[in-house]
């Protein structure tokens, strides 16, 4: 089954998708001729490995009942200037006080299973067409 996300054009630099019911907005930074209102297209694409990361870890902690508190991640994007482009990215989650020694191997893999990072990975055919 296909999912549908509907792009609009509101003005300006902004372009927004909708997906559902939700309407995601973007702009480009004042430097690219935006108004810099909400993320560029990129970010969100950066934010959604690390969100994405991050919801398995909660899921993890909650189904286990283990304490979030001081539960938090980072991503951290290394750039080569050359290839103008993010050649690694390191998803370091900080563990809350007395988490389990013995789960850390199995909150990696679950993170692991991030559908976001799995499409990158094994990434799926673009089709670019027009129509009227």
């Amino acid at each position: 089954m296909a999912k549908i996300i509907d792009v609009s054009f509101p003005g300006g630099k902004r372009v927004d998708a909708r997906i559902g019911k939700t309407v995601i907005e973007t702009d480009q930074s004042i430097r690219n001729g935006g108004a810099e209102s909400a993320p560029e297209p990129f970010q969100l694409f950066l934010a959604s490995i690390a969100t994405c990361a991050g919801i398995y870890a909660l899921e993890f902690c909650l189904a286990r009942k283990l304490s979030l508190e001081g539960l938090s991640l980072k991503m951290i994007c290394d750039r080569d200037p050359e290839l103008k482009r993010y050649t690694r990215m390191t998803i370091d989650l900080r563990l809350p006080e007395g988490f389990p020694e013995k789960l850390i191997p199995a909150i990696i893999r679950s993170m692991n299973l991030c559908a976001v990072k799995k499409h990158i990975i094994d990434a799926p055919e673009f089709v670019v067409q027009t129509t009227r």
